[in-house]
């Protein structure tokens, strides 16, 4: 069992950390050192159950072995050369990623927020050149509560007030409806309008799961008014949801598709936009590009991220697990939790605001050897990589049901 007992290495580490880094996250006190499938340790060789995966970035675990080995064989042969040369791994990385989604095309970049930006520039462009919006004028949709990274753009479309806070003037262009809301987008659409970007199921807002029939009915919504169906699956997509996409539960095919964090298998940040040769079409050279999107390395690692993914079935065992781990979670007699929901091992545990917040929670359940983290104040994510066995979430749920029921 881990213990709240810090000693001098541990707290030297975070004292640097704390004095040359920028306060712009509140992590737990607990600093780690290695990691392996669903565990990692910390400098005082503790061990803990990850149950947030880096916020769906490691669901294939910690330092998958075929992982790995693919960047090591990458690593002595060759790293980076720009998009100014071809390398021999980024035409076999689309073609595969391609291949298991549906998509004509893939746009590779590096973190999911420059994911999010490609993805709006194309369908601006798509809506000037072939649906006729005057220049200047196209709008894109997006949801309340939405999280689609940190660049000033995105930020400027959000409805937290903190990301905005200071970080003006913002991108015209967006205008915002409740998530989950099929009516209240569907009455937004304009002749300007050329897009609806939005996330499956929002994750940073609190695990939000919208209406069943959400999805096709945007998708109807779409069609009807020729704008374009822009799906954030960078935290859904990849198996997490108990699918291979989210959008999968409802039978929707986006007409873009935007993935990352599982794409680079917790080793390397890798993204993409995917969509039909309909909207990649209009981008010509010297339009969109980036230094490391598509290097050998991000390419060899997004090989090997996805066809674990796929060979392991990890959607299958996000499914499995999922659903019988989100009902013994919903069974436990706590008087503190309001609500549990979710899909596949992408779950939200809600704290009543009587019982105070989710953070304490979290500190309780690090002292205990799982590591989970809050957000947005009364939500606790539990989202473990999906390699994780049925024997170790049995442990974890002994652990969960004393910190919540107490």
């Amino acid at each position: 069992m881990a213990t709240d007992i810090a000693s001098d290495r541990t707290e030297g580490l975070l004292e640097d950390t704390e004095r040359y880094c920028a306060t712009n996250y509140q992590p737990l006190d607990v600093v780690i050192e290695r990691g392996e499938g669903v565990w990692v340790w910390d400098v005082e060789g503790r061990r803990y159950l990850d149950m947030l995966s880096a916020y769906s970035a490691l669901n294939q675990g910690h330092c998958h072995p075929a992982i790995v080995r693919a960047v090591r064989t990458q690593l002595d042969r060759v790293t980076l050369t720009s998009r100014a040369f071809h390398n021999d791994q980024l035409g076999p990385f689309l073609r595969e990623l391609c291949a298991a989604t549906g998509y004509d095309q893939a746009l590779p970049m590096n973190s999911g927020a420059e994911a999010v930006e490609t993805a709006i520039k194309m369908v601006r462009k798509w809506g000037y050149q072939k649906k006729g919006v005057p220049d200047g004028q196209a709008e894109i949709i997006v949801c309340q509560n939405n999280f689609h990274g940190r660049t000033t753009t995105v930020v400027g479309f959000s409805s937290e007030v903190q990301y905005r806070e200071d970080f003006g003037p913002f991108a015209p262009g967006f205008k915002t409806v409740p998530f989950g809301d099929a009516d209240a987008l569907a009455a937004a659409v304009t002749d300007q309008t050329v897009g609806f970007l939005f996330e499956p199921i929002q994750g940073e807002g609190g695990v939000i799961v919208p209406p069943d029939d959400f999805l096709r009915r945007v998708r109807e919504i779409c069609d009807r008014s020729g704008i374009v169906m822009m799906v954030d699956e960078i935290q859904t997509g990849l198996g997490r949801t108990g699918r291979l996409f989210a959008c999968e539960w409802e039978d929707v095919r986006p007409d873009v598709l935007i993935v990352g964090k599982a794409l680079g298998g917790g080793l390397y940040p890798v993204s993409a936009v995917l969509a039909d040769a309909e909207y990649m079409g209009v981008f010509r050279p010297g339009d969109h590009g980036s230094t490391f999107g598509g290097n050998p390395l991000a390419a060899a690692i997004g090989r090997a991220s996805l066809k674990v993914v796929l060979e392991e079935d990890l959607p299958g065992r996000a499914d499995e697990l999922g659903r019988w781990f989100m009902g013994e979670l919903d069974a436990l007699a706590s008087p503190h939790v309001a609500q549990v929901r979710g899909r596949g091992l992408f779950i939200g545990v809600e704290i009543r605001e009587s019982s105070g917040t989710a953070r304490p929670y979290c500190e309780a359940l690090k002292d205990r050897g799982i590591l989970a983290k809050e957000t947005h104040g009364q939500v606790i994510r539990f989202a473990p990589p999906l390699v994780v066995e049925k024997e170790v979430l049995e442990e974890a749920l002994e652990e969960i049901a004393t910190v919540l029921e107490g």
